[in-house]
């Protein structure tokens, strides 16, 4: 799933182990983070992409989170039980908790997320966890059951999910107008750590420290989110110190890393961090287009692919190739599946099996009188991703198969192409979270409009081990499954799997507090400060 994930390397270097020396924390000051277009909405479930995530993430708590060694820990709930059989949970809430308008938060609250949910008329990917759910009930205002009616793995960690207030969406739910409620755009009310201040399409988001917040007010006064589809652009801003990071979960490219920032100013102005992140890039392919519903294209387009020369060419040498949808070195990665090395004339041979033989005065393979060319979209605002486009139609040029690119506005490309299934093609990533349970995007019945699998992807036996998957309790046997799900995935080749990169992010040296851990760096962003002496924008 899009979300916040990421596994800690060693820092650049020994002075980047932190941003600045120890001093006293400080209420105060403002964090200045682009993003690279607007948001899609502000009530989670409602969203898939990254940037909704990233900002949705200070406005709301789930019943539990992840520290920085992926661990559970409390957030709206004090503790649980969460039984053997993976069938029974009982979560004791907070009694200290007050949603962002004053009310108080209550095991109701819990209830009605749960009824949202589930509601035939609420558009979300995440129905599945909470349909799982066989009974729910609130002995009194404090504590939560739930009991599964099988065996789900996911049980404790979906219950991280957004909270929702009950008091002021429940007839909206009830209308089947959740996406349209005050609360997805412009009067989002959590229980997190930052309010909602203000949105201006095409320019910002801005938040501001809940001083009320249950665990502690956050010492940083305000976050501003500014839209800067460029990345060009937000290097620019970085130089110039308009801003305090170049992007907590992406950070910089890898050219600007590796040779535009190694001078002293900037190093004194930023800590730069490096870690394996949890997000893979991929070729997609509309697999409901008969030409790449016929395995041996999307074979052919593998081979055709040299995946190291993405990473050395793109990455600058800062990743490492995917070969399915989990990262290498975790412990349901399996090493143990097809690969197809880079092979031009393996990658002919199989597109003239596929009946692709000859070619027009182009040069362009030609079939039934049509030429082989097809569009392929990618966003705005991520050059990495312009790049890998750039080598992706240089390559299968040379097969004779024509590309051509469009780079579309984030939000625009989501809802109107991805959702919609508006493409051929698309190069596009996915942030993947702890949990190895990838039903929202492989099963063949989540190719819905608000649904996650955007190739349309079907295959019974993936089908099934998904299903099992997530139903075991033990890891051992999740292994088993998920091992034989990536052998299918990568025979299929149901994306091109293309590599998995290192998140570049940097920090600006007046921000402490920072640490980087397993989860990347902002597991405990409001504990980010900014001493009295060095703020620039605000007392407090």
């Amino acid at each position: 799933m899009l979300a916040l994930a990421g596994c800690a390397g060693e820092p650049d270097g020994p002075r980047e182990a932190v941003a600045g020396t120890p001093a006293r924390p400080a209420h105060g000051d403002v964090f200045v983070e682009p993003i690279l277009g607007n948001i899609s909405g502000l009530i989670p479930q409602l969203t898939t992409d990254i940037i909704s995530s990233q900002v949705s993430s200070l406005i709301y708590n789930g019943l539990i989170g992840l520290d920085n060694h992926s661990q559970f820990v409390p957030e709206l709930a004090e503790s649980w039980d969460f039984g053997a059989d993976c069938r029974s949970l009982t979560f004791r809430l907070r009694k200290n908790v007050r949603w962002h308008d004053g009310h108080p938060f209550t095991a109701a609250d819990v209830l009605f997320t749960h009824a949202a949910l589930v509601h035939p008329k609420t558009p979300t990917a995440r129905r599945d966890d909470f349909v799982a759910v066989e009974s729910i009930e609130a002995p009194d205002p404090h504590t939560v059951h739930v009991r599964y009616s099988k065996p789900y793995a996911r049980a404790l960690m979906s219950w991280g999910t957004a909270i929702l207030p009950a008091h002021l969406l429940r007839p909206w739910v009830e209308q089947g107008k959740l996406r349209e409620s005050p609360q997805n755009w412009t009067q989002p009310i959590g229980t997190g750590p930052y309010t909602f201040e203000a949105i201006k399409s095409g320019e910002k988001v801005a938040l501001k420290a809940n001083r009320d917040y249950f665990d502690g007010r956050p010492y940083l006064s305000r976050v501003v989110y500014r839209v800067i589809p460029s990345q060009a652009t937000v290097f620019l801003e970085l130089k110039a110190r308009g801003l305090d990071s170049a992007g907590l979960i992406r950070g910089l490219t890898a050219l600007q890393y590796t040779r535009q920032t190694e001078y002293p100013a900037f190093r004194k102005a930023y800590a730069k961090y490096r870690y394996p992140a949890s997000q893979y890039t991929y070729l997609g392919l509309n697999l409901k287009d008969p030409r790449f519903a016929d395995r041996r294209v999307r074979h052919a387009f593998a081979h055709a692919i040299n995946k190291q020369e993405l990473i050395d060419g793109v990455l600058l040498g800062l990743g490492r190739e995917a070969t399915g949808p989990y990262k290498p070195g975790s412990w349901v990665h399996s090493p143990n599946v097809a690969t197809f090395p880079y092979d031009l004339a393996k990658a002919r041979a199989l597109l003239a099996e596929a009946g692709w033989k000859q070619k027009n005065e182009e040069g362009l393979l030609v079939k039934d009188g049509k030429p082989f060319t097809f569009e392929l979209l990618t966003n705005q605002g991520n050059e990495e991703r312009k790049k890998v486009a750039e080598i992706l139609q240089a390559s299968l040029r040379e097969l004779g198969v024509g590309v051509e690119i469009r780079v579309l506005e984030w939000a625009s490309f989501i809802k109107e192409y991805v959702k919609k299934r508006r493409f051929e093609a698309l190069v596009l990533g996915w942030a993947i979270g702890e949990d190895p349970d990838q039903y929202a995007i492989w099963h063949s019945s989540k190719t819905g409009p608000d649904d996650l699998n955007h190739v349309s992807f079907q295959n019974p036996e993936a089908d099934e081990l998904l299903e099992r998957g997530r139903m075991a309790c033990r890891r051992e046997d999740r292994v088993k499954y998920y091992h034989r799900l990536q052998e299918i995935l990568a025979a299929e080749q149901a994306y091109v799997f293309l590599f998995f990169r290192d998140a570049l992010p940097v920090v600006a040296r007046r921000i402490h507090g920072v640490q980087i851990g397993p989860n990347g760096l902002t597991y405990d962003f409001p504990r980010w400060y900014v001493p009295r002496g060095e703020q620039r924008y605000t007392a407090d």
